[in-house]
């Protein structure tokens, strides 16, 4: 194998394929990026069992071929290289890189050591890349990390018809997103739970690309569904988590509200993070709303105080409600709107947070529920 790359291209397309690798792999040949040469395209791939992903680029080719090296290396490496065009060729038990005077030279792995990637399942429609991108990323933070609780670190994916819906939950918050997709059968219904991290990742690298991307599915036995993903010259692929016992979780978001609030979100992200400077980790932020506004509050160890005021605009009777300040703030940060809607039942049960136009009116689509924590004053 002996071809010569923009180094640029080079870099992306490691660093996005070896961004997936394991950090601690069950055989050595997983943590290793497959570079293969065929006909002036260079397929760089990674798979782990789990999630496979493969991006083709256009090179020099002198001689087809494949090797296998560690993905983190050579991402380091192509990422420091100077800008100037790369030759890479497969020598013997190692991989040598020339770019300008810097030289590299790596050791292989066995090609023949490495499992086939999956294919991709068959095709189930195409959604805009970067309404996919911005959406994706307002559900995944909800999403769980306590991998002794696989189901909750899953996004699930609801496709009926021409609607998709997003529903992400940690059990202390829950984000919902619906958007218009074009899927190919125009009756489709179909639930998937795949894991966030790949699915933020993937979303997020395929965004910026623009045009559509295609996603595809195969359904199998529990746990055996795999989930496929699209666009430009990129793929990957997925197993899904096994949802089937999933919880009802729309059912939390409250059907009336005896309370509302409207304020500025940049302004509110400010406010929490300067007062919860003083709060420990465990410690809420408490929200006062009245008619004369908002007071945001925290106390730390101490006796170490912090209080603002900001100006919202509030109906409903005046209310104290407590919240873990991260998870508020990333409630607000994804909105993608300048004013926020938040909605009440009381002191002691979920809060809604709605995207708000210039109106006043709720924006549909995104809806972020925060569970409040209790706090004796």
């Amino acid at each position: 194998m002996k071809f010569r790359v923009e180094r640029d291209a080079l870099a992306e397309a490691v660093a996005w394929t070896a961004k997936s690798l394991p950090n601690r792999p069950s055989v050595p040949v997983l943590a290793g990026v497959m570079l293969r040469v065929t006909d002036g395209n260079l397929q760089v791939s990674g798979f782990d069992y789990e999630v496979s992903s493969q991006v083709t680029v256009e090179v020099q080719g002198d001689a087809d071929g494949a090797a296998l090296v560690s993905g983190r290396l050579l991402a380091e490496i192509t990422k420091a290289l100077p800008a100037k065009p790369v030759d890479i060729a497969a020598v013997g038990a190692h991989l040598e890189l020339v770019c300008g005077s810097a030289r590299f030279t790596l050791p292989t792995m066995p090609v023949e050591d490495y499992p086939t990637l999956p294919e991709m399942p068959e095709s189930a429609g195409t959604v805009d890349a970067a309404a996919f991108a911005t959406a994706v990323a307002q559900v995944a933070v909800a999403a769980g990390r306590d991998e002794t609780l696989p189901m909750m670190t899953g996004v699930r994916l609801e496709l009926s018809g021409g609607t998709m819906a997003m529903l992400a939950t940690d059990r202390y918050r829950l984000a919902l997103r619906e958007m218009e997709w074009n899927p190919d059968d125009p009756e489709i219904s179909l639930n998937a739970l795949v894991p966030a991290r790949t699915l933020h990742d993937t979303a997020k690298a395929l965004g910026p690309l623009g045009g559509h991307v295609t996603m595809a599915l195969s359904s199998g036995g529990a746990g055996e569904g795999m989930i496929g993903f699209s666009g430009g010259t990129r793929r990957t692929t997925s197993r899904l988590l096994d949802g089937a016992n999933y919880p009802p979780v729309r059912s939390l978001f409250p059907a009336d509200h005896n309370a509302e609030a409207r304020v500025a979100v940049a302004t509110l992200i400010e406010v929490v993070k300067r007062v919860a400077l003083v709060a420990e980790r465990t410690t809420p932020v408490l929200l006062s709303f009245s008619a004369d506004g908002l007071v945001v509050e925290a106390g730390g160890t101490e006796e170490a105080r912090a209080s603002e005021a900001m100006e919202a605009t509030f109906t409903g009777e005046p209310l104290t409600i407590g919240f873990n300040p991260q998870y508020l703030i990333d409630g607000l940060s994804n909105l993608g709107a300048q004013h926020a809607l938040l909605r009440f039942v009381d002191a002691f049960k979920p809060a809604v947070i709605s995207p708000a136009g210039e109106d006043g009116e709720v924006i549909p689509g995104y809806r972020y529920l925060i569970m409040p924590i209790r706090v004796s004053r």
